[in-house]
């Protein structure tokens, strides 16, 4: 073989060696430090990329209903009926509302959760909530900091009344009919 193939074998030998180098920094990139998250904007609208997505739209700032349940009265904790939404009252999406269409709710950091929290005291599959009858189940999936359900700590599956808090790092949501 002649000098030059040499050399080019050797340049392309090195670059792959890069490539590979890059993508595995990458990688651990992002699973040290997960995905990207766009803010919202201090008046509450959505930056014009946001507003391309269907799933951001559904959980976008969306105002909880001017009327209560109880006709005015403020709501009790362990109110009974069956909860159709999930509102997030305190943390950086307060305001949020998310229904409860599906059977189970996934929380966390990682992207493909239901209701993604990020936050650095939340976990990247923190816990669950999951449909039994008329009821929602709250379930730690032994995070870190772990979860608090009317400031008590979650140690295994509990029964979630509707306006109770459930808090998970930050941030702080209850069940509503």
């Amino acid at each position: 073989m002649s000098e030059l193939t040499l050399l080019i074998l050797r340049v392309g030998f090195l670059l792959l060696l890069w490539f590979f180098i890059f993508a595995i920094v990458y990688a651990l990139k992002s699973d040290l430090f997960g995905a990207p998250v766009r803010k919202l904007r201090s008046d509450g609208s959505q930056p014009p990329q946001a507003a391309a997505s269907p799933q951001a739209n559904q959980t976008q700032m969306q105002q909880p209903p001017a009327i209560t349940p109880s006709g005015g009265a403020l709501p009790t904790a362990g109110a009974s009926g069956t909860a159709r939404t999930l509102v997030i009252t305190s943390g950086v999406a307060s305001g949020t509302s998310i229904p409860l269409d599906d059977d189970f709710v996934s929380i966390g950091r990682s992207s493909d959760s239901t209701l993604v929290i990020v936050d650095e005291y939340t976990s990247t599959y923190h816990a669950r909530l999951a449909k039994s009858g008329s009821e929602w189940i709250l379930t730690d999936l032994d995070s870190t900091n772990g979860t608090k359900l009317a400031g008590e700590s979650v140690h295994k599956p509990v029964r979630v009344p509707l306006y109770t808090p459930v808090t998970i790092g930050k941030t702080t949501f209850e069940l509503r009919p």
